[in-house]
């Protein structure tokens, strides 16, 4: 049965009039919203091979953007896989079976084969699946109404909804109305399918059979069409994009360009087109699921930052400024200011932990955090407009090399009663870079001790830089001031040539990623390892020799610290030196590895006070202590000071005390 060759000519002029029109809809808006990320600078993003494009298709057919959400319990992500799962195998129905079958007037041939029986028993069961999965969404939106919901439960949704819903249901009242009418999709041995089959008996032979079944076939024709006209104009556009950001993913997480001093347009973003091309595409990638809002520590405590409000804003912006962008024209809106939808607020920007939350659980891999370093940039290096509360963590990092503003001289005073000797290329194998931290800092000073004890007992070869060693730079590139942290890197980098330094120890997560990460923007190859890995790496050697005394630690809660667990992905190393310390596994916060809450001081919000909302570092002790702990374990001088302060505030510091993994391990050697 042919619903296109039975109409005749008017027939196949009205299947392919319709296919036209919907195709030209869809291209055109492509065109236009390709036109709109090519607005964007061309930093060098990834080329789209075939090999990763083939990868991308994979990671959708397996769902593994979802896996986030089912791993979390979240079952939505189950139902959206139905969904998908769903769609793959309609589209390959339609273009088969519908476009060249019913399109070319060969259904008779292309309709009398194995294959075909195959591919209806395939959509046949994969039908009621779909409609489970928008069942549940449904559900889930409009009457379990999850908060990171809120403001989402737009018509635009329902009715996206409502298309996914139809195609099933008319597909099977066209397969249904063909079994009842004797021209069953079966054959070769195969029994027909057994939904259709079932749904088949609600006819009865007659003449209205090809009506019925030609209102099934252009009704599900129809809705197919609409769905491709209207991708580019609603949150269908997803799945188009989230397969090429897929591909476009950077190997490292949470990076931001370097600055080019000759170059006006990466001094920071200030419109909508100075993002580069992959920022943009992120906008069209999200689906506004909220999970980036529901897991960020700045909207979670009631700062003005809501993560998925930026990205949408940053959305609004192109959409609106786009036309006249593209004919050279200057922007209706703006992007940075108190515009209200389509401009984002500068204290939005400033709140930001850059803990990297809201990356670590977006399906589609949009980036916020580069976004609103970016924009820091602009705020910081144009037009000179951040908190004031920063000018003197600026001036003094640019004079003195240290937030504190401490004169150099005084760096290596945390080793006065140690043999600490100076790095010497050919004699010390590791550079101990201490960070600002770990030599100004009088309670971080200890956990510098406790580094090299334990370094001395492996036997360790390491030395330090004493007065030259400067800042890593971290909080600066973070805030925005790109320009002094330039100057930094070249700077150590010169420095570490000079000294042939080419292994690293840092005590912070800070420094450890942006003396392994970032400072290969400048062709840095250096070897950094953070000391809980190398803790780690010489328990497990049988190098360091413990002998389970060292203090009552009574409970030990763990904490992760976002720059070393998200931003580098090492969670396990530091848990299994404590465990080999104490003699039992460590207890887990309720959020813990890759969802594990922020100390509130990561995007140099450590120099920065939190007058709106709850504090983050108290939501965060307070998670701590419903584990009953009588010690907390942290690998970085930032948590370090959160957590102490937080123990303070609480009244809880004279139960419970904070170390260092370094300190645990020191305190145990024989």
């Amino acid at each position: 049965m042919n619903p296109v060759s039975d109409m005749g000519a008017a027939g196949f002029l009205l299947f392919w009039g319709l296919t036209a029109l919907a195709a030209g809809i869809f291209i055109v808006r492509g065109y236009q919203l390709v036109q709109y990320i090519y607005l964007g600078r061309n930093v060098g993003e990834s080329k789209l091979t075939l090999g990763k494009m083939l990868g991308a298709i994979w990671h959708l057919i397996l769902q593994q953007c979802q896996f986030k959400s089912i791993r979390r319990k979240d079952w939505a992500g189950l139902g959206h896989s139905f969904m998908v799962w769903g769609f793959l195998c309609f589209v390959i129905y339609y273009l088969l079976f519908i476009v060249i079958a019913s399109g070319f007037g060969i259904s008779a041939a292309m309709e009398n084969n194995a294959f075909y029986v195959i591919w209806c028993w395939v959509t046949d069961i994969i039908a009621p699946f779909i409609v489970i999965g928008v069942i549940w969404a449904v559900i889930r939106r409009y009457i379990g109404k999850p908060a990171r919901l809120k403001g989402q439960l737009t018509w635009e949704a329902i009715f996206i909804l409502m298309t996914v819903l139809i195609h099933p249901i008319t597909h099977v009242g066209k397969i249904a109305t063909q079994i009842a009418a004797e021209h069953a999709p079966a054959g070769l041995g195969l029994a027909t399918p057994p939904i259709s089959t079932l749904f088949s008996n609600l006819y009865t032979a007659s003449a209205s059979l090809e009506a019925s079944h030609a209102f099934w076939f252009w009704s599900h024709w129809v809705f197919v069409l609409l769905v491709m006209a209207i991708i580019g104009y609603t949150r269908y556009l997803h799945v188009v994009a989230a397969i090429i950001n897929d591909v476009l993913q950077p190997k490292t997480k949470n990076m931001v360009e370097r600055i080019d001093l000759k170059d006006r347009a990466t001094f920071g973003v200030s419109r909508v087109d100075g993002f580069s091309r992959k920022q943009l595409l992120d906008v069209y990638a999200c689906v506004v699921c909220g999970y980036c809002q529901e897991n960020c520590p700045a909207n979670l405590t009631d700062k003005p930052l809501n993560p998925r409000l930026v990205i949408n804003d940053i959305k609004t912006n192109l959409m609106t400024n786009g036309p006249a962008l593209l004919k050279k024209q200057s922007p209706s809106l703006d992007l940075v200011g108190d515009g209200g939808e389509g401009t984002i607020s500068e204290d939005a920007l400033w709140a930001c932990t850059t803990c990297g939350a809201c990356m670590e659980v977006c399906p589609v891999y949009i980036e916020h955090v580069p976004k609103i370093v970016d924009m820091r940039r602009e705020l910081v290096q144009v037009q000179a407009k951040f908190p004031e509360e920063l000018l003197n963590l600026f001036e003094n990092t640019e004079q003195r090399s240290n937030p504190w503003g401490i004169a150099p001289s005084d760096r290596a005073k945390w080793a006065a009663n140690i043999d600490a000797q100076p790095f010497e290329e050919g004699k010390t194998e590791y550079l101990f870079y201490v960070g600002c931290a770990g030599a100004f800092d009088s309670r971080e000073r200890q956990v510098s001790l406790a580094i090299t004890r334990v370094l001395d007992a492996a036997g360790i070869s390491w030395g330090i830089l004493g007065r030259d060693e400067a800042c890593c730079g971290d909080s600066l590139r973070r805030l925005g001031n790109e320009y002094v942290y330039d100057q930094l890197v070249k700077q150590n980098l010169a420095m570490f040539k000079e000294r042939g330094v080419k292994k690293i120890i840092t005590e912070c997560p800070h420094c450890y990623t942006t003396l392994k990460n970032d400072y290969r923007q400048y062709g840095a190859e250096l070897d950094v390892v953070h000391h809980t890995e190398l803790i780690n790496r010489l328990l497990t050697e049988g190098r360091l020799k413990l002998n389970g005394t060292g203090g009552d630690l009574g409970n030990v809660v763990f904490h992760d610290s976002c720059y070393l667990g998200r931003h580098n992905d090492v969670y396990e190393a530091p848990r299994q030196a404590l465990a080999a310390a104490t003699g039992r596994v460590p207890t887990e916060m309720e959020r813990h590895h890759n969802r594990a809450f922020c100390c509130g001081a990561g995007g140099g919000r450590m120099w920065m006070e939190e007058s709106t909302g709850k504090r983050i570092n108290i939501v965060r002790v307070e998670e701590a202590l419903e584990k009953d702990p009588k010690t907390i374990c942290v690998c970085c001088p930032y948590c370090m000071v959160m957590f102490e302060d937080g123990l303070k505030d609480m009244d809880a510091d004279d139960r419970v005390q904070v170390l260092d993994l370094a300190e645990i391990v020191a305190a145990r050697l024989k």
